[in-house]
């Protein structure tokens, strides 16, 4: 765990850890509290709620207007961490939750606090996350008359920042202390459904400071897992025993890993995942035929095109732009069974295809489905599946660093040295990582290919580091790194992320991509940073890497490192990135240069 600015160490549900942590910190015990005698303000009852619904960390950036809360949560058993910038605490939010499997709460100040918070929330809706954003208004008295970064109806779009919609599944502004109890019920129904849930609990400063004139009541939910009817779930092993069929493996279904394998061994089934899926299933996996979309590999399109299933068995995707790029070729004759969460996913993605919709959690789905077929395999694959094969490249003695061996020294050191989670940056740096990675377990890979936001790992890195307590490595570029990292703040709480940068000195999936669209004389140059400088200026340890021969040292001095350290690795960047599938998506939406007849777009 981390120390805590405030509190001798983060919360954690283990008394004797927290205090054997302590001990090897040096740090001293925390004086017993006395026991309230006083009612609560609204900001304690916040956090006291936020405590019962299982909040053990809170992200963000202070400020006057939030100043209440932000007191009660430094005195309760919540771990506070203070960022510096909120888009990156809210980054850090979405990864704890993913790590820990709890909601994550974040906060900010009025005006600019909230507004630059904003990207980050609206990855943890894309993501599915559960992230409860704690914003406060201006009070009512100085409403309307200039008051310091007001947020208030008169200066702020109220009714899309502070009203459930599109970025908020639940939000509400808090106007007197009775409402809180209701506040209270709808957080814990949010945060039991299945999926993300992301609120915005919006209060004003004169409201925090408010006493309670009631204790809240308890709040006792049960999580209702949404399963398929019986009759549903025949139906599917009816279609499925019927014909051959294929997996097709999304982020929503991490959390069934075991029963999917055991779901595909028993039927001979092909498997392929989305970018976000991979490990789900193990990727040297006999039966893996590889990552679909952005960043996949060639063997897919080749088992569709020559061994193509009659159905696809496809669970907790969305089929989006990067997974399936709408492929026609990856559209079986006989078409989709569809299992997702949301009934509002099947069919989207490919509305011309015959697809039979699920509503379901996605285990309890395949656990049902697994009892209509028996116990041992009931069919040999008759052919060997098509896979996609990585050729070990020989390190060279001189020049920048090839991608391609980068990779092979990850996979090498840390995905197959260790246990660390790893997660990949939006640009060449994921499109490397997804294409060259391979997990053999689910709960070790993470990226974002739906909102795909620049900056969100390298912030990301130091919420997974404290919501999973162990080692996580961000493989990112060097323009997000300039971006959005939070060094400063992982040297602070000793959080021991690493970062391994990607520095070629430009934006270089932009500049690849322009000139593969056929635009010319687009300026995507960056002055190369010294990112190891740039970390020991601010506390942490660092390396850089010029040669291939030295990778392997460096990943391996950086995961024996006990705090924060960056990577700093000069690329070549004249190396294609696999990409390829993302320029003929762009090309076939219009986005080349403009050439007259020569054009794709007039031809």
């Amino acid at each position: 765990m981390f120390p805590n600015s405030s509190k001798s160490l983060v919360a954690d549900f283990s008394g004797e850890k927290i205090k054997q942590q302590n001990k090897k910190l040096n740090i001293a015990p925390a004086p017993a509290r006395e026991a309230r005698s006083q009612p609560l303000t609204v900001a304690q009852g916040v956090v006291k709620m936020l405590e019962n619904l299982g909040v053990q960390y809170a992200f963000g950036v202070s400020g006057g207007a939030i100043a209440p809360i932000w007191a009660s949560l430094e005195k309760s058993s919540i771990g506070v961490f203070h960022f510096r910038h909120e888009s990156g605490a809210a980054f850090a939010a979405v990864e704890s939750h993913f790590a820990s499997d709890r909601p994550v709460a974040v906060f900010a100040t009025t005006g600019p606090g909230i507004t630059n918070i904003l990207t980050g929330l609206f990855a943890a809706r894309w993501e599915g996350a559960k992230v409860i954003f704690l914003s406060p208004s201006t009070s009512a008295p100085q409403r309307g008359r200039w008051a310091c970064q007001e947020t208030s109806a008169y200066t702020t779009p109220i009714g899309d920042l502070f009203t459930s919609g599109k970025l908020f599944h639940y939000a509400t502004s808090l106007e007197s202390a009775e409402e809180l109890p209701e506040v209270y019920r709808r957080l814990t129904l949010g945060l039991t459904r299945p999926g993300g849930f992301v609120a915005n609990l919006n209060i004003a400063t004169a409201i925090q400071s408010s006493l309670l004139k009631a204790p809240l009541p308890q709040a006792n939910f049960l999580g209702a897992m949404a399963t398929a009817s019986e009759m549903a779930i025949a139906r599917c092993a009816e279609l499925l025993s019927s014909d051959s069929f294929a997996i097709w493996v999304g982020f929503g279904a991490r959390k069934a890993a075991k029963e999917i394998r055991q779901l595909a061994e028993v039927t001979g089934a092909a498997v392929m995942s989305s970018a976000r899926g991979k490990g789900i299933f193990p990727e040297d996996h006999p039966q893996f035929v590889g990552v679909t979309g952005f960043g996949g590999h060639a063997s897919v399109l080749a088992y569709m095109q020559v061994q193509r299933p009659q159905r696809i068995l496809v669970l907790g995707t969305r089929l989006g732009e990067f997974t399936s790029f709408w492929s026609p070729a990856m559209v079986p004759e006989q078409g989709f069974i569809h299992v997702d969460i949301d009934p509002e996913v099947p069919g989207v993605a490919y509305p011309e295809a015959k697809t039979f919709s699920i509503q379901s959690d996605v285990g309890a789905f395949v656990k049902a489905l697994l009892k209509h077929f028996p116990n041992s395999r009931d069919r040999e694959m008759a052919v060997t599946l098509p896979q996609d094969e990585c050729t070990a490249i020989e390190p060279r003695l001189q020049g920048p660093v090839r991608p391609e061996v980068l990779m092979e020294a990850i996979q090498e050191v840390v995905v197959e040295g260790s246990d660390a989670l790893v997660m990949a940056e939006p640009g060449n740096s994921f499109a490397w990582a997804i294409h060259q990675l391979r997990f053999s377990e689910s709960g070790r890979y993470r990226t974002s290919t739906g909102f795909g936001s620049m900056g969100h790992f390298v912030v990301g890195v130091v919420g997974a580091a404290v919501g999973s307590d162990r080692k996580v490595v961000a493989i990112v570029g060097d323009g997000a790194m300039l971006m959005n990292s939070e060094v400063s703040t992982a040297v602070k709480y000793r959080i021991p992320a690493i970062w391994i940068v990607l520095n070629d000195a430009s934006y270089n999936m932009c500049e690849q991509g322009m000139a593969l669209l056929g635009f010319e004389g687009v300026d995507t140059k960056i002055p190369q940073a010294d990112f190891v400088a740039i970390a020991r200026g601010m506390g942490a340890d660092g390396t850089r890497v010029t040669r291939e021969f030295d990778l392997k040292s460096a990943l391996e001095k950086a995961m024996a490192s006990t705090g924060p350290f960056v990577i700093d690795v000069i690329i070549d960047a004249s190396r294609p990135a696999p990409i390829g599938s993302r320029i003929k998506s762009l090309i076939s939406q219009g986005s080349t240069e403009f050439k007259g007849a020569l054009s794709p777009c007039n031809q």
